[in-house]
């Protein structure tokens, strides 16, 4: 990591970085219920969308499609901010898949009904999959999902589930890969995709995944980003900093520059004319970080 610079400050909690046209960065806050948008100059024009936007990306008739988890406790330990395990607290909404028109402010829901939508990611063909993280409460929790979808509400389908509490989501660089970072377990697994909404299960797992890579320690796995190459790049809470995972499980950390203090990474991104500006949300300490990175990202469909 080069070049190192803040681009957006004063955030309570960034997730889900998206780089729009004309290098406007759209970053979900989470603890306010608003997306915001962050110019060169590290202005913001904030959106309400309510509950907790945790994920959002561009579809392909230009709007914003934003994860919604309804709102999500928040702990304050001195000038971190930092989730709450228990996370479905007194004031929960419900989970949501929501349209939001960022010219206009527009905010539609498409899909409602969910527990705790977290990352999402949209195919070639204008769908788009995400995860349900799912809820946790004193005694239990939800089971997590990985739902498709079409855009204009017409289907959502379960495709793969049980999950323990799926973050990142992220496809290869040919659509045929999708891959699922769970959280406590700091696993990467991945499915083959037979068709738009379809994977091909491995038998004997619940779920059908196969396992790429896995992490010990005290370290989590949170949302993800795919580089051109196909490495998979997961932001790594605790162990602060980006572990990348080549398609073949071969695993590497890059730690975050001594000067950068963040203990919960949560997203990453790309963008610049030649796709080596890396935007990564620290989101315990509210900033949106920029820097030069070794590779180019994956440039998104739409």
């Amino acid at each position: 990591m080069e070049d190192v610079r803040f681009v957006a400050e004063g955030l309570r909690f960034p997730e889900g970085p998206t780089v729009l046209p004309g290098g406007l960065l759209l970053v979900c806050e989470m603890a306010t219920g608003r997306v915001c948008l962050v110019d060169s100059a590290g202005n913001l024009e904030r959106i309400d969308v309510g509950g907790g936007p945790n994920g959002a990306a561009v579809g392909p008739d230009g709007m914003a499609y934003v994860c919604n988890n309804g709102g999500w406790p928040m702990h304050e330990y001195g000038m971190l901010l930092v989730p709450a395990d228990v996370n479905q607290g007194d004031d929960y909404l419900g989970g949501c898949i929501q349209r939001v028109d960022l010219a206009t402010g527009r905010v539609e829901v498409v899909y409602d009904g969910l527990r705790s939508p977290n990352d999402i990611v949209f195919d070639a063909e204008g769908g788009f999959w995400f995860t349900d993280y799912g809820k946790q409460r004193e005694r239990d929790e939800d089971r997590g999902v990985v739902y498709y979808g079409r855009p204009d509400g017409a289907e959502l389908r379960a495709v793969i589930t049980p999950l323990l509490r799926p973050n990142g989501i992220g496809l290869s660089p040919d659509g045929l890969t999708l891959f699922v970072a769970e959280t406590p377990t700091g696993r990467l697994w991945r499915w083959d995709v037979t068709a738009p909404g379809e994977v091909a299960p491995v038998l004997p797992l619940p779920h059908g995944g196969s396992l790429v890579a896995g992490v010990g320690g005290v370290q989590f796995f949170d949302s993800l980003g795919v580089e051109e190459d196909g490495n998979v790049c997961v932001a790594t809470i605790l162990n602060p900093g980006i572990t990348v995972v080549s398609p073949d499980g071969d695993v590497a950390h890059m730690p975050f520059p001594g000067d950068v203090y963040e203990p919960v990474p949560t997203n990453i991104t790309w963008g610049g004319d030649d796709m080596r500006t890396a935007y990564i949300t620290l989101s315990a300490t509210g900033r949106v970080m920029a820097c030069r990175w070794p590779r180019p990202g994956l440039r998104l469909n739409f």
